[in-house]
């Protein structure tokens, strides 16, 4: 077992010699080391994440890889544009294949598949932004709002279908 501690540069493996040797990997990752892309989804860079990678062979045999990772992120609730606590844990497994018509097969199989075409080094650390991309929502909001402004909006607005109920009403009298 390896383990990685706080890092920023890429983690590169050999994906298909990591899985036949049953291979783990755990570590910690700074938010803010997180690739652009994670970047601006969130309201805040600040935290850690953990993960671990182990490989494995899935109950056909295929070499596989199993991501669990653990965060909590700072997102902006797209309802009061504040600040929300979102954790995210996930375990992901990807089943690798060397040829891409076998991918294309076992993917048509079973379509909850999650399986990439395997290269000589994997970035673990691209895999893990990936996997947060992946389990981000795609609007976060607060179950309910504590924004005060957006409430008092809320209240002052008039209906806007109250003027066009007014005009229906006095066409037909």
């Amino acid at each position: 077992m390896y383990h990685a501690g706080f890092m920023s540069n890429p983690i590169l493996i050999d994906p298909l010699k990591f899985a036949r040797e049953a291979r783990q990997l755990s570590g910690k990752l700074l938010v803010s080391s997180l690739d652009g892309r994670v970047q601006a989804d969130l309201a805040s860079s600040g935290g850690e994440l953990e993960y671990t990678l182990l490989g494995f062979r899935d109950e056909l045999h295929r070499l596989s890889l199993r991501l669990t990772l653990s965060v909590a992120l700072e997102l902006r609730c797209q309802r009061c544009l504040e600040t929300l606590s979102y954790p995210l844990r996930t375990d992901a497994v990807i089943t690798l294949f060397t040829q891409q018509e076998k991918l294309e097969q076992a993917c048509e199989l079973d379509e909850d598949l999650d399986a990439i075409l395997a290269e000589p080094e994997l970035d673990v650390k691209a895999l893990i932004e990936d996997e947060i991309i992946m389990g981000l929502p795609l609007a976060p909001k607060h179950d309910v709002c504590a924004n005060e402004a957006l409430a008092l909006a809320k209240a002052d607005k008039p209906n806007p279908f109250a003027v066009l109920a007014a005009l229906k009403k006095s066409k037909t009298e």
